[in-house]
């Protein structure tokens, strides 16, 4: 079942999510980086915001009233090969970019909780759903629950290799 699968992958990689976390002072949280662009809270409300919003998305498949939309080809090999194509960066949509701002470790830790908790309510649920019953994703295009749950394991390995850009700017600098 490829939907347990998913589960897994998405539970150990917010396992790292916290893992780093514990180790990061409030100061340092919520610290610009060397680098430039966003903090660590920056990231992590992005990133477990993003998904709440696309835990949203898989419900509203779930509900049977979502579109019947084909899915880009490209979108499906990225769903496939388990990652973004390689690029140096990618923008924001900007309906998310304005949802972006500096949080405390407590706001993200409640995100957290939240977003496991969306978790184990809905994967069990993704198997069921209809593959042609799709809502719009920003970038992507029309996403089906089964490729929404798939995205949201996707985006948030993809942010961890963001998180490790920001500490290595700040050991660069000492």
């Amino acid at each position: 079942m490829q939907a347990k699968k998913t589960e897994q992958s998405i539970l150990q990689t917010v396992a790292k999510y916290r893992t780093k976390f514990a180790q990061m002072s409030e100061a340092d949280f919520v610290k610009q980086p060397p680098i430039g662009g966003w903090c660590y809270s920056e990231v992590y409300l992005h990133i477990f915001d993003a998904s709440l919003l696309s835990f949203r998305s898989i419900a509203y498949c779930l509900s049977g009233k979502a579109k019947e939309k084909p899915t880009h080809f490209s979108v499906k090999l990225m769903l496939w090969y388990g990652a973004f194509p390689p690029r140096k960066r990618y923008k924001v949509p900007k309906s998310l970019a304005e949802r972006v701002k500096k949080i405390s470790k407590v706001e993200a830790e409640t995100l957290m909780n939240a977003m496991e908790k969306k978790l184990s309510l809905t994967a069990g649920k993704v198997q069921l759903a209809d593959r042609n019953k799709k809502i719009k994703h920003p970038r992507l295009g029309y996403l089906n629950a089964q490729q929404w749950f798939r995205f949201i394991e996707i985006h948030l390995k993809h942010h961890l290799k963001q998180l490790t850009r920001i500490e290595k700017s700040f050991k660069q600098r000492i």
